[in-house]
């Protein structure tokens, strides 16, 4: 693993609330890093930017990515909440990078969340 992937690791999948979570760098919309396993296609990377470009639009027509359709429960020029059934995604955007995290229906929605933040938190803190 490397850098980022321990600290997406350490930060998020360690709290057993985040299933599966992803560092894209926003720039190139190119992945940075993510958990063991997933792999975000380009579409969806693509999708994530353009719900920041139109918050508006995300949050009447939803976000698909991974061919679920979430329904955006929050779209601001910070964050992005969706869920589907029990299940759900957090996207938090820094100056340089979207933190991406998924969780799964036996998960906490509000610690999938708080994790997300706090990561954001930290790349906010280190001007990323």
């Amino acid at each position: 693993m490397n850098q980022l992937q321990t600290l997406l690791h350490d930060s998020l999948v360690a709290t057993g609330h985040v299933k599966n979570c992803a560092i894209i760098r926003r720039k190139d919309t190119t992945l940075r890093a993510s958990s063991v396993g997933f792999h975000p296609s380009l579409d969806n990377m693509h999708a994530i930017a353009n719900a920041f470009i139109n918050p508006s639009g995300a949050r009447k027509d939803g976000l698909k990515f991974e061919d679920v359709l979430y329904e955006c429960v929050r779209a601001d020029k910070f964050s992005l909440y969706g869920k589907h059934e029990s299940s759900g995604i957090v996207v938090v955007k820094t100056a340089t990078l979207f933190v991406v995290g998924l969780y799964s229906p036996e998960m906490s929605p509000s610690i999938c969340v708080e994790a997300v933040e706090k990561l954001a938190d930290y790349f906010r803190e280190k001007a990323k």
